[in-house]
Order: C-alpha cells, then sequence, then structure tokens
C-alpha cells in the first residue's frame, strides 16, 4: 500500500505557525460557549500567548478579525486536500451544494452566506479535466452573484498547462483556461507548480505559484542521503531549471540531464544522459508524471549508466494507464508524489509515497489573506512562491 507522509518540516519551522493554528481553533471552540473558558484552557492560552513576540500577537490580533471574513470551499475534485487545508488554518469547509441533473450539467449552490467575504475555492483541474474545470467556473460564478468581497481561485493541478504553446495551427488551451477562469470573476489565483512561467503570464489577475516541491526536498532530506552521494535528474532539457532548483536545496547535490526527443504527445525517445550517476542515488525531478513513459525511459538509462538506486520526484501524478504497471515494475527505489491531485487505491502500489501540500497552501492563503510578507526575507524563502 502506498503511505501518506507528512513532513514535520513541510509544516514552517516557525513557533509562530503552531501557535496560530492552535489560538484560531480554541477561538471557534470560544464561539460557542455560554460563559467564560475552564480554567485548564485559559492556562493554556495564557501559555501561548506568552511565548510570542509583540509582533507576533499584533498579527494574530488582525488575523482573527479577518478570519471572520475567510471561507473555504471545495469543489468535488480534490475534497481531502481541502479539508487539510482548512484544518491547518483552524477553519471550517463552508457549505456548498454541488450536484448534476440528469443531462451532466452542474449545479451550485452556497448554503451560507458569502457577502462581503474572502472566498478561496479548492478544486484542481485533474481528470476528468473539463468535468472539473466547468465545476470550478461556475463555483466562481455563483461566488461573484452571492456578493463575495473577492475569490481566490486555488488549484492545486492546472490542466491545460501543458498546451502553453504553439507550433502552428493548433490551441495555445492553456491561454484558453486562463482567459475563462478570469472572465469567469476570479480575483486570484493560487497554484502549485504550474508547467511552465509561461502559463501565470497568461492570466490577467495576480497569480501564486508555490513550489510542491519543498515538500519532496525535506523528505528527501529526512533520509539522511550524503549530498556526494546524491545527484538530481532533469528528464528533459525543459526541466533543468526546476532540478537545478531541487538540487541547490539539496545541500548543492550535482545535476544530470536526460537527453531527449519528443517524438509526439506522451511519446519521447531517450538519447543519452548528460552528466554522471555511476554509484550514486539518482533523484528524477519532474513536475508531473502523466503515462510514466519519459520518467521510466530515463530510469532504465540511470541504471544502465550505473546509478545505484533510482527515486521519482514529482508533484502531480496524473497516473493514466499504464503509469502504475511502468512504475512498479522494480525501476524505482521510490516514488514520492504529493496530494494536489487525489489517487484512487487501484493506483498505489508499493513504491509509492504521498506527501501532502494541505499546509504549504494553507499557510499561502494566509498570507495573501492577510497580506503578510514577514518572516525571513520574504514568503518566497520558506513556502517558494513566485
Amino acid at each position: 500500500m502506498a503511505s501518506l507522509r507528512l513532513p514535520a518540516s513541510c509544516i514552517l519551522n516557525r513557533k509562530l505557525s503552531a501557535a496560530k493554528s492552535s489560538i484560531r481553533c480554541n477561538a471557534e471552540q470560544f464561539n460557542g460557549w455560554a460563559g467564560a473558558p475552564s480554567l485548564a484552557d485559559s492556562v493554556r492560552i495564557q501559555k501561548l500567548l506568552t511565548s510570542l513576540t509583540s509582533d507576533q500577537l499584533q498579527r494574530l490580533i488582525v488575523q482573527q478579525k479577518q478570519k471572520d471574513r475567510l471561507r473555504i470551499f471545495s469543489g468535488t475534485a480534490n475534497r481531502a486536500l481541502a479539508q487539510g487545508i482548512a484544518t491547518y488554518m483552524g477553519l471550517q469547509l463552508g457549505r456548498v451544494l454541488i450536484k448534476r441533473f440528469a443531462d451532466g450539467e452542474i449545479y451550485v449552490q452556497f448554503q451560507e452566506s458569502i457577502r462581503g467575504c474572502d472566498v478561496c475555492l479548492v478544486q484542481p483541474s485533474c481528470p476528468p479535466a473539463n468535468e472539473n474545470l466547468m465545476e470550478l467556473l461556475i463555483m466562481i460564478d455563483a461566488s461573484r452573484r452571492a456578493s463575495a468581497k473577492s475569490i481566490t481561485a486555488v488549484i492545486p493541478y492546472f490542466g491545460y498547462g501543458r498546451a502553453d504553446k504553439t507550433e502552428g495551427h493548433d490551441s495555445i488551451a492553456a491561454k484558453l483556461v486562463a482567459n475563462l477562469i478570469t472572465e469567469a470573476g476570479a480575483d486570484r489565483v493560487l497554484a502549485c507548480d504550474i508547467h511552465s512561467g509561461q502559463c501565470i503570464g497568461y492570466f490577467d489577475i495576480p497569480v501564486d505559484n508555490v513550489y510542491g516541491q519543498a515538500v519532496m526536498v525535506d523528505y528527501l532530506v529526512s533520509k539522511s542521503i550524503h549530498s556526494d552521494d546524491l545527484v538530481v535528474v532533469s528528464p528533459d532539457i525543459g526541466g533543468i531549471a526546476r532540478a537545478r532548483a531541487f538540487a541547490k536545496r539539496l545541500s548543492g547535490a550535482s545535476l544530470a540531464i536526460v537527453d531527449k526527443r519528443s517524438n509526439g504527445h506522451n511519446v519521447a525517445e531517450v538519447l543519452n544522459l548528460i552528466g554522471d550517476v555511476k554509484g550514486k542515488v539518482a533523484v528524477i525531478v519532474d513536475d508531473m508524471i502523466d503515462t510514466a513513459t519519459a520518467m521510466c525511459d530515463g530510469a532504465t538509462l540511470l541504471h544502465q549508466e550505473g546509478a545505484r538506486e533510482v527515486y521519482a520526484c514529482t508533484t502531480h501524478a496524473i497516473l493514466s494507464a499504464p503509469a502504475k504497471e511502468r512504475l512498479s515494475n522494480g525501476l524505482f527505489k521510490e516514488v514520492i508524489i504529493t496530494d494536489t491531485v487525489p489517487i484512487s487505491e487501484e493506483n498505489f502500489f508499493p513504491q509509492l509515497t504521498i506527501l501532502s501540500v494541505a499546509n504549504i497552501l494553507g499557510e499561502t492563503i494566509w498570507r495573501v489573506h492577510s497580506d503578510d510578507k514577514s518572516g525571513g526575507s520574504g514568503p518566497s524563502s520558506t513556502l517558494g512562491i513566485d
């Protein structure tokens, strides 16, 4: 069975984060009390408050006031991730009715008032891509018509991201989808590892692109593999920047590149390897796995070049057939993915490890909602936000 692991340090290594979450949860409890809190609860809260600096306490007071205006709603695509985000933030998922008519049309109705609220709609456009995308658009429209103050489309996996350029007489679907989300009424987009930089530029509204690979780096660090034994591998030329950033986070691990040529959609031919992997632990890094053709071809080449072990790390696991069979055939020591896309049990296999990005997305929502730019050298230093 696949294992679901949440590395401790993917929850920000700051005392404030834990305290914020606890105080938010306690505040929810206070709202339901007829009298004063118990002595034990009062003592616990006092300890939390005294452990904070004055600046941190002021932030908590401001955020507590803002909390009443923030609402998190989930579509049907990945409710588990949405629940994880809400839990981290100390909030309850909002009540929304989503149903389909006999002919497949989608109906959305918010079952609580969102007038004047900052609304976050969590809905990846994972398979079935068109169905989930249309649901997101209707949720955005319903939010706008319900007089939400602002609407943030939280899209952990941005579908159609691979259709980001044209070679002549074909569509740029990524731009079309960006236009649809904007015209539906979204004020902001929060995404995770968008396929390419130009996809961000296709939007005419602010886009926060969070790097989910941060939790995978954290997980690999916990394995205590010496950096001299590690080599980060880009599965193609286009992924060099991603692999280089990944290697830098792993204490400057060395870099290798699989040189390949694409012969069509979901089809690739490996040519050769640039770099040395002999006797080393190779980590192939990509933003997504679809049919796993390129990933497995790269792993085969790495074994031929003498790699001791091969890991696969990817943020979005689409796992279209026959990805499961290819990934579980012994090429990989471990296949490490995140929960931006829900994984059905039929796609589980022993080498699969699933890490959660709920805390990173939840923290980003809080920072954007409170316009918070504190902490280190900025949000990008800890969250990896573009």
